[in-house]
């Protein structure tokens, strides 16, 4: 069963939103309804995120992707559409059943790390747990085990003040982590860092999740981000996903025009793997040889930027392996290059929507917190 599935979700917001998703459904374009005072932030957003993977939604700001996030915990309710949660419709939960699930299954980790500045790291990590209930000496022991994982042992009693922007934001995915939630939803949380820190932070983030197995929805604005941190990615638009799939597949088939000018400066051989471009080994050569005679062996997942270094001292195919450390593959230098020079097959579209601003919701960070 898939951890996370939304269903046709659409969110209006103005006059007559059950009327406004009507008219959308009957194919009537959003800017069409502004006219009639009507936003329709979330149009028709359908996916399934499985557990232990990352889901990255990314698009330009108003694209959507906060509001589609914040109809997944409930803090907004959909205008049409579901929400199941490991089976359990969130839609139809009471407001009380509604802040249980929100306050010991769901976490949430901010854009602005929306910490206590009146409460020391330890305190600010172990919050979600106090809100639970759960006593301090168990809540404060989880809180410590989870600073930990995040690089922040030592820190514990000191000020959100004291720390680096980075470390905040460690402070805040320690507090998602320590309540041991099975759903964490990050709301743009490293963008505010810099371009350096940020980087640390994915490291920190992909390292956790090889120990951790958290199922993750992920909103970012960022392309390279989403390619990094993404299993699974769906790009939105004015409202809509317009594609989902892997890095790869987006990289190689962009959905439009509008996707294939997102992923015209991405760095193809830090998306690309050995398993997407490698070839089926010579018939009738043994793993032996191809293995002797390769410069180096991969995995299916290696990135193909780590191709290069085998290549510039031997011709020879890189082989690649499977988990038994069977060859399953070869990698030559032509093919390595043609990867590289590959254009996107894009099918034709209509022509590109104009972007437009969605209004926000406002900054809800302490509830999500306690779960209220």
């Amino acid at each position: 069963m898939s951890r996370l599935q939304a269903e046709h979700l659409y969110k209006v917001f103005g006059r007559r939103p059950d009327q406004a998703v009507r008219k959308l459904e009957g194919g009537t374009h959003r800017d069409e309804l502004r006219a009639d005072g009507t936003t329709a932030a979330v149009i028709d957003a359908s996916f399934t995120v499985e557990p232990g993977q990352i889901f990255v939604v990314m698009g330009l700001s108003g694209s959507g992707k906060s509001t589609l996030l914040r109809m997944l915990n409930g803090l907004l309710e959909p205008t049409a559409g579901r929400v199941l949660f490991d089976g359990q419709d969130l839609t139809a939960l009471s407001p009380r059943d509604l802040r249980s699930v929100r306050s010991n299954k769901i976490s949430m980790v901010f854009q602005h790390f929306a910490l206590f500045p009146h409460r020391s790291v330890l305190e600010n990590a172990a919050y979600g747990l106090e809100v639970q209930g759960v006593p301090r000496a168990e809540r404060e022991a989880r809180a410590a085990e989870a600073l930990e994982l995040t690089g922040l042992a030592g820190w514990e009693k000191s000020w959100p003040d004291e720390l680096s922007g980075g470390m905040q934001q460690r402070v805040g995915l320690a507090r998602a982590l320590a309540t041991d939630a099975d759903l964490l939803l990050m709301d743009e949380s490293f963008s505010a860092l810099d371009p350096l820190i940020r980087r640390d932070m994915q490291d920190q983030l992909l390292e956790l999740q090889k120990r951790l197995k958290k199922t993750i929805v992920f909103i970012t604005h960022d392309l390279n981000e989403a390619m990094r941190l993404g299993d699974r990615i769906a790009v939105m638009r004015d409202g809509e996903i317009v594609q989902q799939g892997t890095a790869e597949d987006i990289l190689v088939r962009p959905s439009n025009d509008y996707v294939a000018s997102f992923i015209q400066d991405v760095d193809r051989s830090r998306v690309l793997t050995a398993g997407s471009i490698m070839e089926a080994p010579e018939t009738g050569r043994s793993d032996e040889d191809l293995l002797a005679e390769a410069p180096a062996t991969v995995t299916s997942e290696t990135p193909i930027a780590e191709l290069f270094t085998p290549f510039s001292t031997s011709g020879a195919a890189v082989a690649v392996t499977g988990e038994e450390g069977d060859v399953i593959g070869v990698v030559p230098r032509e093919r390595l290059l043609a990867a590289l020079g590959e254009e996107p097959q894009v099918e034709p579209q209509e022509d590109p929507r104009p972007d437009t601003q969605v209004p926000a919701p406002g900054d809800e960070a302490k509830k999500v917190i306690a779960g209220a």
